[in-house]
């Protein structure tokens, strides 16, 4: 008997057992084959909703998770997108005029309060301040620019007389070489405001919020070096025949003394005096900053209408010389050698953790000073650059010493909220270059 299904055969002879035989078709193996290749790429749960609900449904479905993900991936890059713009869009605080407020007992009041604009116009300068310090004589003949104080020497020159003698910067004549034409134009400046820039590593700042009448009485001085005027000028700053770039009068400065520029930056900051041998007054601010208000009505507010000769910024985060070494030493900003040796000397020198003057702490933040050019101030700045010339350029570190040594000062310590008004604070552009040898 021979029984057939499909390509299979069965046969059976006599006296044997039945033998069967199923050979496939190639149809049946390669539906087989999709069969079975379905059970590994096609999920049980996708094959039961695809026989019970259809193909339609599954279409539908992966229609909307292809839809989910488009709309992630767009959302993700909106976010981008968004963030860009915000960078971009950022407001900068260059030209702001706003006048920031602060709580005084209770009551809301503006950081720095000007004269009206008017009473502005009509103000002159006032006699000189009186000063413990009668006669300021500088010592000359050393070979090295600041001179080379010697321990007891740097100790002499904090007995105050009322004829002082001490280092003050161009001891051997020789350094920060400023032309004629400057010189006569420094001479005849009463009321400088002043900034500088050494290794092209900020932009120059036009002032604003000053009141015309005052640009009479009023010039603002830059210092430069060539790397500063080369850089200036690819900016756009271009100066004149006149020695002008908007209303800042350019000096350009050759042989600088100090291969550290932070050293060469603290000349015009703290011997102003010297520069400008006739100025009643100054104000010192820092070329990462833009001046916004009038240097008349700022003299009046800070030195005049409290009766000081001297205003200078607390600082903001600390009080404590100690603690600010520290701070110092963790912005990399200084070695911790070089810190360590300056405050283990004030330390032995007995300077305390805690020390205050008239109630106020005396650490402060130098980059707005304002004075008046007395006897007694000019020693103080004396001084100070030389303890910074003996120590670190870090001027915030030998300041509070300078106050507990030298109690020569008329002091207005005002607030940050006020150094604030005075200027809008942009940042530093870019790292100074430095010089390859000092001076």
């Amino acid at each position: 008997m021979v029984w057939q299904s499909g390509a299979g055969k069965c046969r059976h002879g006599q006296g044997s057992a039945i033998t069967v035989v199923i050979e496939d078709s190639p149809d049946n193996v390669d539906k087989k084959r999709r069969r079975h290749m379905r059970s590994i790429f096609y999920p049980l749960s996708l094959r039961r909703l695809h026989q019970q609900c259809g193909t339609k449904l599954i279409a539908t479905i992966c229609f909307i998770l292809l839809l989910l993900v488009a709309f992630v991936q767009i959302a993700k890059q909106g976010r981008a997108a968004h963030h860009l713009v915000v960078k971009v869009v950022k407001p900068s605080n260059l030209n702001r005029l706003d006048n920031p407020t602060r709580m005084v007992g209770g009551v809301r009041q503006l950081c720095l309060q000007l004269l009206p604009e008017h009473e502005i116009e009509e103000l002159q300068l006032p006699p000189a301040t009186p000063s413990v310090v009668k006669e300021l004589q500088y010592v000359t003949g050393d070979q090295h620019f600041a001179g080379v104080q010697t321990p007891s020497q740097r100790l002499t020159s904090f007995d105050v007389k009322n004829i002082m003698q001490l280092h003050c910067g161009w001891c051997s004549g020789s350094g920060f070489d400023i032309d004629t034409r400057d010189q006569e134009f420094m001479k005849s400046v009463h009321v400088v405001v002043i900034t500088c820039t050494f290794g092209g590593g900020d932009n120059l700042y036009q002032p604003i919020g000053f009141v015309n009448a005052t640009l009479s009485k009023v010039k603002y001085v830059a210092f430069w070096d060539e790397v500063t005027k080369q850089k200036q000028e690819e900016a756009g700053n271009i100066v004149g025949e006149d020695r002008m770039v908007g209303l800042w009068r350019v000096v350009l400065v050759r042989n600088l003394p100090f291969a550290d520029q932070r050293k060469n930056g603290k000349i015009p900051k703290m011997l102003g005096h010297r520069l400008f041998p006739n100025a009643r007054f100054s104000i010192w601010t820092d070329s990462k900053s833009q001046f916004r208000r009038d240097p008349m009505g700022v003299l009046e507010a800070l030195l005049w209408r409290p009766e000081a000769d001297f205003a200078i910024s607390e600082h903001g985060a600390r009080k404590c010389v100690y603690k600010e070494g520290v701070a110092i030493v963790q912005k990399h900003k200084a070695t911790p050698e070089e810190v360590a040796k300056q405050l283990d000397a004030y330390r032995s020198e007995g300077m305390p953790e805690d020390f205050r003057l008239d109630g106020h702490k005396a650490l402060g933040e130098a980059s707005v000073i304002v004075r008046e050019h007395t006897p007694a101030t000019n020693y103080f700045m004396c001084a100070w650059f030389n303890e910074v010339m003996h120590f670190t350029a870090r001027d915030q570190l030998s300041f509070p010493y300078m106050l507990y040594r030298l109690r020569v000062l008329h002091l207005n310590m005002f607030p940050v909220c006020t150094r604030k008004a005075l200027v809008n604070s942009l940042g530093h552009v870019g790292k100074a270059k430095p010089l390859v040898n000092d001076g």
